[in-house]
């Protein structure tokens, strides 16, 4: 579907102030997106990886996968304007082009490409941002839409990758989960969750051919991959099984989706032995879905329909500390997209000694559980 869909939007690209000629393309600004060189994991084979993800679902049984270091040019995460303006990228994913929510960016990057709009209930958006040269190309996913046409299929996307079990959050669940998996005496059947994450309509294999048809278009260029909430989750899977970098904002732990999805992942770091996942997270302290604690019986999420229990994240975090410097409370309205680009990245503050940005680091303290009772978090 999104194959198709590609071909037919690739052609329109919008440029936010009149068409690009070729000289206006020769007079563009440079690029205010800061890039350094960066080793990332790439599988040597997509259709080996393909294969042994494949394998081990259906038949429990493993397969080596090959992957091999290739140097890149990513997102530099220490440099402030660059993580606000990939921010704002990612913040338009939920808007169309002159729309109030549509955040200005520099006009280095006024080419943008949307994807998943022409069909209204279609979940997975956003847009393609386009650097004037094409040396990169930055993928843009929507994250969940409380409300409109995306709204259902977004939560059910949610709820099948973030829950410890079927989104079975309490008792008014029994007959109403996202899918059969819930086994009894309080376990749940992660082959059953499995299966659902790989049916075709389901946002990471919707997310597979649209990138497959990306890195075709531009085989040369840079490829990265942002986006919000379930969107950065999305960009993080993504990323990681193609070798490409991603940066997430306020994004659910997607570990246990990756086991979930049977995600075969890059060799492990010799200081973590955790997998060198190319993913940077960004999310702060007052927002309670990147931590996992937006749960229980009375929290907002679990009133809305939301089993958002994970937290432990692939690759890195910036952790920005808005509780301890800003004096935030933790609060669920802390969670949009706004109010990282206005009230955290783009404040001036110094987040560590001699930082304006916190350090990256691996969530060394993480530990994914697969055992899954209710009421305890899965990981």
């Amino acid at each position: 579907m999104y194959a198709l869909l590609f071909v037919s939007v690739w052609g329109c690209g919008v440029h936010h102030g009149g068409p690009l000629t070729e000289a206006a393309k020769a007079d563009a600004p440079t690029l205010t997106v800061q890039a350094v060189p960066t080793t990332v994991y790439r599988p040597r084979s997509l259709d080996a990886l393909h294969r042994a993800r494949l394998r081990s679902l259906r038949h429990a049984e493993s397969e080596v996968v090959e992957w091999e270091p290739v140097e890149v040019l990513a997102p530099d995460v220490e440099d402030r304007h660059t993580l606000a303006q990939l921010a704002r990228m990612t913040g338009n994913a939920y808007a169309s082009p002159g729309k109030k929510n549509w955040y200005e960016i520099d006009p280095a990057w006024n080419i943008s490409f949307p994807f998943g709009w022409e069909d209204a209930s279609e979940g997975f958006r956003g847009h393609v941002f386009l650097s004037a040269d094409n040396s990169t190309v930055i993928l843009s996913i929507k994250g969940t839409t409380l409300q409109g046409p995306t709204s259902k299929k977004d939560k059910y996307n949610d709820n099948l990758m973030f829950s410890c079990c079927c989104a079975r959050v309490d008792f008014s669940w029994v007959f109403s989960t996202v899918c059969d998996c819930f086994s009894g005496h309080w376990t749940c059947d992660n082959t059953c969750l499995s299966n659902a994450l790989i049916e075709d309509s389901l946002f990471y294999s919707v997310g597979i051919n649209l990138v497959s048809n990306l890195t075709t278009l531009y085989p040369d260029a840079n490829v990265w991959l942002i986006g919000h909430s379930l969107g950065g989750a999305l960009a993080s899977l993504l990323g990681t099984t193609f070798g490409l970098p991603a940066v997430a904002f306020e994004s659910p732990g997607e570990r246990l989706a990756a086991h979930r999805l049977h995600l075969p992942l890059p060799p492990p770091s010799n200081f973590s032995g955790l997998p060198i996942s190319p993913v940077t997270h960004v999310y702060h302290t007052a927002d309670p879905i990147p931590q996992g604690v937006c749960t229980g019986f009375g929290s907002p999420c679990a009133s809305a329909g939301y089993a958002l229990e994970t937290h432990c994240h692939m690759g890195k975090t910036i952790l920005y500390d808005t509780v301890g410097k800003l004096g935030w409370k933790v609060d669920i309205r802390k969670h949009p997209i706004k109010e990282v680009i206005l009230n955290v990245l783009e404040i001036e503050e110094e987040w560590e000694e001699g930082r304006d940005v916190p350090l990256a680091a691996e969530e060394l303290d993480c530990i994914v559980s697969f055992v899954v009772i209710l009421g305890v978090y899965c990981d």
